[in-house]
């Protein structure tokens, strides 16, 4: 008789556990998934391979620069300014736009000398002769507010050209920086 009881018992127990508890959210399940429909677009056609054979060969390849023929204006190889030989000057590893004119400075001669403040702060005296920057610029002219030099430049042509360049003397807010 005991154990019908606790049979008895343990069915009612179990019966309680399986109530209407949780009965919206399996409704919600259940119709979540009515209207769904999964269509998966079909894979394109593959075309097959067909090699291309190269037959250009006396062409100018497309991947390599074309140097222009030289022209009568000026000499393709570099003037004697540019001379490999002679060591080169500290300012001369240096673009020309990096560098920054601060000051002057004059001797008891009256020779003008000219203050060049590098990228890292450094300060470098230069005078006429002196070489800057990465085109083989010569100082030529300095003056109060600004250094004329002339620079040696190669053009698309291969000919080698000399053209004239400026520093201009900072302001004091621009030197600052």
């Amino acid at each position: 008789m005991i154990r019908r009881a606790w049979s008895v018992l343990l069915v009612l127990g179990l019966s309680a556990c399986g109530g209407d508890e949780y009965q919206d959210l399996r409704q919600f399940v259940n119709d979540s998934g009515n209207d769904l429909r999964g269509r998966v677009d079909p894979l394109p056609e593959m075309t097959p391979y067909q090699p291309f054979s190269y037959e250009a060969y006396d062409l100018p390849d497309p991947f390599r620069p074309r140097k222009p023929e030289a022209t009568e204006k000026g000499d393709s190889e570099r003037p004697s300014q540019a001379n490999e030989l002679r060591r080169k000057e500290a300012l001369e590893a240096y673009p020309l736009e990096s560098l920054k004119m601060v000051g002057t400075l004059q001797d008891k001669t009256r020779k003008m000398f000219a203050l060049i403040k590098t990228p890292e702060g450094n300060l470098y005296q230069v005078k006429n002769g002196n070489y800057i920057g990465q085109n083989f610029g010569i100082v030529s002219v300095i003056t109060e507010t600004s250094i004329t030099l002339k620079e040696v430049v190669q053009d698309a042509s291969g000919v080698w050209t000399e053209r004239t360049s400026s520093l201009q003397l900072l302001d004091e807010e621009e030197s600052k920086r």
